[in-house]
């Protein structure tokens, strides 16, 4: 079993608070209250494809994020969705080689996921704003924006600073470049 050392605790701690803060400050744009999802935080759901303590960061702060809502619905299953999203984007990381492939497969998670459960989350909650399938194609829409828009270039940023060796990006305590990635990548 891997240890769970003190700087992956502090960089899940960082991925949590910053899908926090940049979800908040949207309010009810970031709930897909007015049709479309306004939540560029969800470009952070890239990073399992480098580190596994994302995963539980994510669902945390998605959940953090979620209880502005006061949708117990958003709150439970909303969180449970990046959860599950991050997994997979996670197993995608470590089985699959190819960049590109990488990206597509690691990015489709969090965009389906959401598209399928969240207009079920909205209409338990009382909050559907339109049909079903409607909800399905806003969500489809908005989070592959943010997970494509925003995630691609963020893990390319990522990934060059691992290169580099920058050791708040990097698994090894050496800070030297690293060999492979987490997911099994070469360099």
């Amino acid at each position: 079993m891997k240890r769970f050392s003190t700087k992956k605790l502090c960089r899940a701690g960082i991925i949590a608070a910053l899908y926090v803060v940049l979800t908040w400050p949207l309010g009810s744009l970031a709930f897909g209250t007015l049709g479309f999802q306004i939540r560029p935080a969800e470009a952070l759901t890239m990073l399992p494809l480098f580190y596994a303590e994302s995963i539980p960061a994510l669902y945390v702060g998605c959940l953090l994020a979620n209880v502005i809502t006061g949708n117990a619905w958003d709150i439970g299953l909303g969180s449970l969705c990046s959860l599950v999203a991050a997994a997979l984007t996670c197993l995608a990381g470590r089985f699959i080689k190819n960049t590109p492939l990488k990206l597509i497969v690691g990015g489709i998670f969090p965009v389906l996921v959401n598209a399928f459960v969240i207009p079920f989350v909205l209409i338990l909650g009382g909050s559907a704003y339109a049909g079903y399938w409607f909800m399905f194609a806003s969500l489809a829409l908005t989070q592959g924006v943010w997970v494509y828009g925003l995630g691609t270039p963020l893990f390319f940023a990522v990934r060059a600073l691992r290169k580099k060796g920058v050791s708040a990006f990097c698994d090894n305590t050496t800070g030297k470049p690293l060999e492979h990635t987490s997911a099994g990548e070469k360099n």
